[in-house]
């Protein structure tokens, strides 16, 4: 099955949780944190201007991303976890 994301909608996959702490510690499932970072999956064809042109969005696929801790919903496809969220919830692209 392939998802495809409408408008400005953006498709994540987050990066995988830490495990351990700078400390050294190890977390179990339930302490650990949903990541901030994740690699674009698919993006919209762009968002809608007033004059009724459409603009491309600034990220691409294979991008890795930072966004809100609470954008977008989750989804699970294909036993993935994604995340559908709006170009606008993104906050940077990392190099």
């Amino acid at each position: 099955m392939k998802l495809v994301p409408l408008g400005d909608k953006v498709i994540i996959r987050r990066l995988a949780a830490d495990e351990k702490t700078a400390g050294g510690i190890i977390l179990p499932d339930a302490a650990r944190e949903k990541p901030q970072q994740g690699r674009v999956v698919s993006v919209g064809d762009g968002v809608t201007l007033p004059n009724g042109t459409r603009s491309p969005l600034t990220v691409q696929e294979g991008d890795r991303v930072v966004f809100h801790s609470y954008a977008g919903s989750e989804v699970k496809i294909a036993d993935q976890e994604l995340l559908i969220c709006r170009q606008d919830d993104i906050l940077a692209i990392l190099d």
